[in-house]
């Protein structure tokens, strides 16, 4: 079982571990770790869980383990569930929150990927695909992605806007 290290609400470890199993108690947290894999096509790579992990579609993320830092959890992630292999320098932290008992890291890359191509943690995860914005809005309506990754990449999509509106100010 990966140890998760607790950290308080300046996000400075504090000493202490916890596995999945364990509850957080008030005034400690956990950090999580999301990614928006986005192509060419303005489409964004999302997995089906495994069934053990409730079967929903999602973003791909975890946990930030104990001794790993948010970029190099989310780097390990990408790696463990899709067998992708993504350059630290690619990756761009589009923003952090704190949210319940934890401190969430979205993450983004433009990225052209062959889905036929990765090789996906089976006891994570079932498949993965290409979707619209439209396409996985469609999904959370049904309550076939989970809500809060649903969240997450909407949050993605309003900073990367202000991004770009923000260089386009600048031109």
């Amino acid at each position: 079982m990966e140890e998760r290290e607790f950290v308080d609400k300046n996000r400075k470890q504090i000493g202490e571990t916890t596995t999945e199993e364990s509850n957080i108690e008030e005034g400690k947290y956990i950090q999580v770790v999301i990614i928006c894999i986005e192509n060419h096509k303005n489409e964004f790579l999302i997995q089906k869980r495994a069934q053990k992990k409730n079967g929903k579609w999602a973003l791909t993320g975890g946990h930030v383990i104990s001794g790993e830092d948010s970029v190099h959890a989310i780097l390990r992630e990408v790696e463990e569930e899709l067998g992708l292999k993504l350059e630290e320098r690619k990756i761009e932290l589009v923003f952090s929150k704190r949210a319940y008992d934890c401190f969430v890291d979205i993450y983004y890359v433009k990225k052209e990927v062959e889905p036929l191509n990765l090789k996906l943690a089976k006891e994570e995860v079932e498949t993965v695909d290409w979707m619209s914005l439209e396409d996985i809005e469609t999904l959370n309506e049904k309550n076939l992605f989970l809500e809060y990754h649903y969240d997450c990449l909407k949050e993605c999509m309003y900073f990367l806007e202000k991004i770009e509106e923000g260089e386009k100010k600048n031109v």
